[in-house]
């Protein structure tokens, strides 16, 4: 449990959210200030390496029993959590992207300032982490046609400006151009299936998994991850899927197969074997190697969240 004064480590990423990154660390600091909490703000983006300074702001919170915060979206916050779980330290987050599906599930203002007050008042609380191959996700993780998704709709941000109109227009355009479908072989709870698919979605996040219509939402809570996978379909059955997913009624759709794990193992068929796969975690995209194994981290993130009788 940390102290009530604990050093605060802010890693802002500049390149995160609508709010000028200046302004947005003015906000911080003067909060601070009023609340006489010891904190560093340490910037990331602009050339500087948002894993490295992220490890950075672990190891100096480690030396004097602080707390690592993630001013960013979910991207953002996902990096910092890799670099926080296992380290012993507490996290505090400051919502700055699009979504916020993890802020808004954990009770965290939207508003900079409020979300900073918070920090002085909070207090840890365990929350669930997946992991694919060991690397931490905190919303979801996918394969497929969702981070082809994610990619364009980073190309239509730099475009168009940072807006959640801006996102649903990139992800319609995407999800109705050709795709590949893929093959995979599924293996969780002593069962095996192989199954072709656009895209394998796992889910971490009960608000976004409701928000979508997934019957399993509930599951998240209790210590398990969500699957969903999309039968191949043309140009407009996948636009109808689209439009439930929007209304809240995708798990009721037919080409849609939900369900929930506690592992789960996924390996390509051949040819692929164990060539690395693109992946997506919470919105940033990388390549891991094959097999992927899906699962609940041992030990949940320590978050810094409002009191039990205030959330």
């Amino acid at each position: 449990m940390p102290r009530t004064d604990a050093p605060l480590f802010i890693v802002l990423n500049e390149g995160a959210g609508r709010e000028d990154a200046a302004d947005v660390q003015q906000t911080i600091e003067r909060v601070l200030r009023e609340g006489g909490r010891t904190h560093q703000v340490m910037l990331a983006g602009g050339g500087r390496d948002l894993a490295a300074v992220a490890r950075a702001a672990v190891e100096a919170a480690r030396g004097c029993g602080g707390i690592v915060v993630a001013a960013g979206g979910d991207g953002t916050i996902n990096t910092v959590a890799n670099a926080v779980m296992g380290s012993g330290c507490a996290m505090g987050v400051l919502p700055q992207g699009t979504f916020n599906y993890f802020g808004r599930t954990h009770g965290i203002p939207q508003d900079t300032a409020e979300a900073t007050r918070l920090l002085l008042t909070g207090v840890p609380q365990p929350v669930q982490v997946g992991l694919v191959n060991d690397h931490a996700f905190l919303v979801n993780a996918s394969l497929g046609l969702y981070p082809q998704l994610l990619e364009d709709r980073e190309a239509y941000k730099q475009r168009f400006g940072r807006s959640r109109w801006v996102a649903w227009w990139a992800a319609a355009v995407s999800m109705l151009q050709a795709y590949r479908p893929l093959r995979l072989e599924l293996a969780s709870g002593g069962q095996a299936r192989s199954i072709r698919t656009p895209t394998l979605f796992v889910g971490n996040n009960a608000l976004q998994l409701e928000q979508i219509g997934i019957a399993q939402a509930s599951a998240v809570s209790q210590r398990a991850l969500v699957a969903i996978t999309l039968r191949p379909v043309g140009t407009l059955a996948m636009a109808w899927l689209m439009l439930r997913g929007a209304f809240g009624q995708l798990g009721e759709a037919g080409d849609v197969f939900s369900f929930a794990f506690d592992t789960l193992s996924v390996r390509p068929a051949a040819p692929l074997g164990r060539r690395r796969i693109k992946v997506a975690t919470d919105g940033e995209v990388f390549r891991l190697r094959a097999p992927l194994l899906f699962r609940v981290a041992p030990q949940p993130l320590m978050l810094i969240k409002p009191p039990a009788e205030a959330a």
